[in-house]
């Protein structure tokens, strides 16, 4: 699953977001480290990490397009069923 990215309000990075259910237009900012982490220090996280922030998009359903390869069910091709 492809998750839209957002700028995090602390650090300016861009991190993706992940859906908060039953808020379709809102996400929650993954969890992440600070820019600027010396290697080889404590894992700490960004203090944006976890925000809830407004989605890029808002969540919509998928759409199928008609196959208009397949015969109308109606039409003389149909055997009856009983």
């Amino acid at each position: 699953m492809k998750l839209p990215r957002v700028e995090c309000s602390a650090c300016g990075r861009s991190i993706a977001a992940g859906p908060v259910a039953g808020r379709l237009s809102k996400g929650r900012v993954w969890r992440h480290d600070p820019p600027g982490r010396p290697p080889g220090s404590a894992l700490v996280s960004c203090l944006g990490s976890l925000a809830i922030v407004d989605l890029p998009l808002p969540a919509r359903q998928m759409e199928l397009p008609a196959d208009p390869g397949e015969p109308d069910p109606d039409g003389a091709d149909a055997l009856p069923l009983f």
